[in-house]
């Protein structure tokens, strides 16, 4: 993706590797140390920088007095891609998550996830609802989005180029396509050790506070409109004019966020 303001934009800073099981994970500090701490958790085929520095997110997050903490999932930006589809399931994914904010001394804090960074962030407010105070979740759908993609199609192309016919799944690979940094091989892997995982179903939900987004253009909105509706305590914010791939560059997105995080100071 590419958007107008990237170039007023700081890059990300050097990233500080933190083990995770086998793999070596790109973790991210920006703010002030002594400020509270928010986890941002990325969605698919992205990356911290590109879904949370170039978007302005942890600019205006610490402007306003937060110290994040972000990570490169595994498969994605500078972490370790393994191509073993058993080195992919969401429980794996929560702990990941967690192993970083053990390794920065982070007890407990807010998370905010974008898509499958969002689904992690249910589950892990589901499993661990200690370590998740309230959380942002921006493009989460009910349906599993891995679901509908031809991973036989998606691995062919990978392997041999061969062109994906399956809309769903041609989407979903030629936008991972777009980041020269991707490796193909790691992300359908990802997609099968996550597709029909138990554990990243979206059925009960987590009692935390819960402020639930989406773009107007987004075909999920509905659905993720529904999840706020279903919650104990939730909210819904509309993002007009936005689509799945843009919501995250939404300024009204990213203010109501900090309000919400606000809220839980």
């Amino acid at each position: 993706m590419s958007w107008s303001n990237r170039s007023m934009l700081p890059s990300a800073p050097d990233p500080r590797f933190i083990r995770s099981g086998d793999v070596q994970l790109a973790t991210y500090e920006i703010g002030d140390p002594d400020t509270p701490p928010v986890m941002l958790v990325h969605g698919f085929a992205s990356s911290a920088e590109s879904n949370w520095v170039l978007t302005g997110w942890t600019r205006e997050l610490t402007r306003n007095g937060y110290r994040v903490i972000a990570l490169d999932h595994r498969a994605h930006g500078r972490s370790d891609k393994p191509h073993d589809r058993a080195a992919y399931s969401m429980s794996i994914m929560r702990d990941d998550v967690f192993r970083v904010m053990d390794a920065y001394a982070i007890a407990s804090a807010p998370w905010v996830g974008y898509s499958m960074g969002a689904r992690v962030t249910w589950y892990s407010a589901l499993t661990e609802n200690d370590r998740v105070t309230r959380a942002v979740l921006g493009g989460i759908p009910k349906a599993d989005p891995f679901a509908r993609l031809d991973i036989t199609q998606a691995r062919n192309y990978a392997e041999m180029g061969i062109p994906m016919t399956d809309a769903v799944t041609r989407t979903y690979i030629e936008m991972a396509s777009e980041r020269g940094d991707n490796d193909l091989f790691a992300l359908v892997a990802l997609v099968e050790g996550l597709r029909g995982d138990p554990h990243a179903s979206i059925d009960k939900a987590p009692p935390h506070p819960l402020l639930i987004a989406a773009g107007s253009d987004d075909t999920i909105a509905n659905e993720a409109r529904l999840l706020a509706d279903e919650a104990p305590d939730a909210r819904f914010i509309d993002l007009p004019g936005r689509t799945h791939f843009n919501a995250p560059t939404s300024g009204a997105f990213r203010r109501a966020a900090i309000e919400f995080l606000q809220e839980g100071a």
